[in-house]
């Protein structure tokens, strides 16, 4: 086991530093990108935070999970074939776990932790009481025409 953890550290080093390394950086933006914009649908919506409902949700967790393909699975894909296209070029060799490995690290796990996130950042941003200033007058303010008459 620890062999498995020391081989991924080093294949991530090497990603980092190596040809390519835009991805890197490029792919997470891009999944923050999409799980706000779908963070922000679910709080118009009203729906549960995503994470929060794949998880305590069973019966829908389907059509959650659907949901969420529908937003990042093209992202996903992308992700796995820069990382294949990666390994051809730099190691002269294919390993599709480790595309995949990789892929999920890039794209879906920012994907999951934002999209939630934003919902519930967007719903208490939605749901703030108007402020008192705005609503209520006092009466001291001038009104209108009354510093002509001065």
């Amino acid at each position: 086991m620890a062999d498995l953890w020391t081989l991924i550290a080093d294949q991530l080093s090497d990603r980092v530093s190596g040809p390519m390394k835009f991805r890197i950086v490029l792919q997470p933006i891009m999944a923050t990108f999409l799980a706000i914009r779908s963070g922000l649908k679910d709080a118009k919506s009203g729906a549960r935070p995503y994470f929060w409902s794949l998880l305590f949700t069973p019966g829908h967790r389907i059509e959650i999970m659907k949901d969420g393909w529908k937003s990042v699975g093209r992202l996903f894909l992308l992700a796995v074939a820069l990382d294949l296209l990666y390994q051809v070029i730099v190691e002269s060799a294919v390993r599709p776990r480790a595309a995949i490995f990789v892929a999920f690290v890039l794209a879906i796990v920012p994907y999951l932790l934002l999209r939630g996130t934003t919902t519930r950042i967007a719903r208490r941003l939605m749901h703030r009481p108007a402020d008192s200033a705005n609503v209520e007058t006092t009466g001291s303010e001038p009104r209108r025409g009354d510093a002509d008459r001065a």
